[in-house]
Formats: C-alpha cells, structure tokens, sequence
C-alpha cells in the first residue's frame, strides 16, 4: 500500500491542501519533508511519538525526513492553545532542550547516508536583520486575516503581545528556507497548528510560484477527550529518568478498551491484518491488544530487553505475583524508619499523591494498600518492622505500584 493510504487507513491524517495532488505525489515520488519541535523540555513525550511514527512511515515509503528543532522559534513560544504568554526561556535552556531531542530523535530515525537531516532554525532566525525580515516576509502577511486564526483570536480578550504575534511569520519563513536550501516540499504537525502552517505553505507558493504542500494528523487524545500521555505526576515522557520504561509499559497497558486499537494503528508499527485482528478480540480479551501495545512501544523507544523487563513484571503485578525489581523504586536510609515515617507523608515524598489531603480521601476509599494490606488509618506510621528484606510495596488504586527499599 502507498504511503498517503497507509496513513490514511491508520487514522492519521486530519487536514491536507490540495489533498488529491499530495496523494498523487506521495504515493508516486520522493519528496523531503519536514516537522518541527519547538524545544520547551528537555525531553519528547509520548505526544510527540505520533509525530515520530508518521515520519518512520514516510521515510519506510523512501521520503527524506528533515527534523527542524526549533532553537529559534521556542525564544517566543508558539501562543496556539495558550491563555497566556508562555514563560520565556533562556538560550542556554533552549540549546540544551534541543540537544536532548536530537539525541531521542537520532535513536528513533535513519540519519546515515543523509536519509534524514536535522536543522535547528535558532541558525537562521536569530541573526535576523528586522527591516530586512519585515521588507522581505511581513509584507505579505496581513494582520486582519491572522486575527481570525484561533491561535490569535481565542487570545485577544487576555491580551497578545506583538512578541508572540511574529511566531507565525516565523514559522512560515522556516518553510521556506528549508524549501530554498533542501527542496522541502511539505511541511508535516498538529492538527492545532493547522493555521501556523497554512503562512508557510502560501508564503512558499507566493515567493518561489512552486507547489508545495501541508497536512495535519489529528492529536493523540484518548475517548475521555484527554491529551494522551498525560497523568495526575505529569506527561509520560521519552527519556527513562523522566519516566521509567516500566512506568510507560504500565501507562499504555492501561489504556481504555475504547482506545487500544486506535493507538495500534498510531503508536505502533505492527501490521493491519494483525491489528484487525486484536479488533475482534472484547472484554478481558483486550488484554493481550493493550499488552501488544505497551510492548511494540517501550521496545522501540527502549529496547527489546526493556520491553521484555517491562512485560514480565506488568504480568507479575496483575496476577497479583511477586515483586519485579522493574517496579519504580525509591531508596532512603534506614534511619528514615527507625522512628517511624507518617505514611500520608511518604506518599507526598515520593509523588503517588499531590497532597495530604489527596491522601486521606484515597485512605478512605480504601485507596491505598501497604504489602496487600488495605491502610485505614490516616496517621499511620511505617517502621522497620514493615520491610521485608529491606523493602515494601504501596499500592493506590489496582495499578498503580511502588517499591520503598531502604539501605
């Protein structure tokens, strides 16, 4: 199957201009595209992951990745889907942000013998002339039609600063000076950056009378209508200090029925004869789809060996078998015990509640298990005497699990 209907049949794709010729040109030529990453953590997400998975089978398809880290562009922040000014950040913060992705990306994409191309635009937009860029670029921008965008018109009763404003114009002129230096023909994202990228897409035509091309994927939401890849702790991020391989095994073996065979399709590279398969499957059945699904991912994010750590103690856990030592784990030192350590307090320490009063309503809920113990007292006191072989494990909910080891 040719690439646009691969990614069509999987569910990807949202919106595309001139959608017939762009079929057209991906199913029968070789073309170089770009996405970009504006560099606000010092890690990818799960979210970006889709974006990930779309370039993998574009460049599976022959097409020549070009991964554009936005050194520039994130000196602004992109204010799409903000009420507010984003927090600026310092280069040196951007710098290592970008470096962090690089190394993720590099893992994740065949960069040899030019297959794919990283570009950062802090190369070109941070030495710009401002009347140069503004004589050149801003002039074919107007100002009534970029305040009918969302990104600019849900911000006008809060306030939008003129810094934010030039974001577009800047993003538009990333397109084409990846046009002019690589031949880039189409520009990849979001469906929220729809807008941002329509500037890019005109401006390239307008300029260099070249047909060039945008498409959106839908974002990776669950059925609860919530971003995917984010917790009570925060986004399930790429970078294993972050989030542990084990953490976004279980985050992804717990996802709704209603959502595991459209991450299939998205988040994995399995085949749509195997994945039309799991679809059949219902009930408890869906266990070995979501199983599939947090094992294809945590092994091309960590490894084989990880996914395969990962799987043994998920199963261990959910047949209520023996501790894995994959399970997330704190140490502290025993003399943390020897008087006794508040529970509720522990807890707070080691981010399985945001708060005292979170803990206390989950301790009466019967929310919270000490060794399979539910705890009913809100003052409880965990000693020595509750280790076994210098550990214990807390439990909230049915899923949630963490080692306490104490040296």
């Amino acid at each position: 199957m040719k690439v646009f209907d691969v990614l069509e049949e999987r569910g990807f794709i949202d919106q595309a201009t001139y959608e017939d010729e762009l079929r057209e040109l991906l199913n029968n030529d070789k073309i170089t595209f770009y996405i970009g990453f504006d560099a606000t953590a010092d890690s990818l997400t799960l979210g970006h992951f889709l974006q990930i998975r779309v370039m993998q089978h574009m460049q599976k398809a022959g097409h020549r990745p070009i991964a554009l880290l936005g050194g520039g562009t994130t000196m602004i922040g992109d204010p799409s889907g903000k009420s507010d000014m984003r927090k600026v950040m310092t280069k040196e913060m951007i710098d290592h942000n970008a470096d962090c992705f690089k190394n993720q990306l590099s893992k994740l994409l065949d960069f040899s013998d030019g297959k794919a191309i990283f570009e950062n635009n802090a190369d070109w937009i941070l030495d710009f002339n401002l009347i140069n860029f503004m004589r050149e670029i801003g002039v074919h921008f107007s100002v009534n039609r970029m305040l009918q965008f969302d990104c600019y018109k849900n911000r006008m009763d809060q306030g939008l600063t003129f810094f934010e404003f030039t974001y577009m114009l800047l993003q538009s002129y990333d397109f084409l000076h990846l046009y002019r230096k690589h031949g880039c023909k189409l520009q990849l994202g979001g469906s929220d950056q729809w807008s941002n990228m329509l500037g890019g897409y005109e401006l390239v035509r307008k300029l260099e009378q070249d047909k060039v091309y945008s498409m959106t994927f839908k974002l990776l939401t669950t059925a609860a209508g919530i971003k995917m890849g984010k917790t009570e702790k925060g986004a399930i991020w790429l970078d294993p200090e972050k989030t542990s391989p084990y953490e976004m095994f279980q985050y992804l073996r717990n996802v709704d029925d209603r959502d595991v065979i459209k991450f299939l399709k998205l988040l994995t590279m399995l085949e749509m004869d195997e994945i039309r398969e799991y679809e059949k499957l219902e009930g408890a059945e869906l266990n070995k789809a979501k199983e599939r699904l947090a094992y294809e991912i945590v092994k091309d994010v960590h490894g084989e060996e990880e996914a395969k750590k990962s799987l043994e103690a998920s199963r261990a856990l959910f047949s209520q078998g023996v501790d894995s030592e994959n399970m997330p784990t704190s140490e502290f030192d025993k003399a943390d015990f020897e008087n006794g350590k508040n529970l509720v307090e522990l807890l707070n320490e080691i981010g399985i509640i945001k708060s005292n009063s979170e803990g206390r309503r989950l301790i009466q809920q019967n929310g919270i298990s000490v060794n399979d113990e539910k705890v009913k007292d809100f003052a409880q006191v965990l000693t020595l005497d509750d280790f076994t072989d210098g550990s214990l494990i807390v439990k909230k909910g049915k899923k949630v699990f963490h080692k306490i080891k104490i040296k």
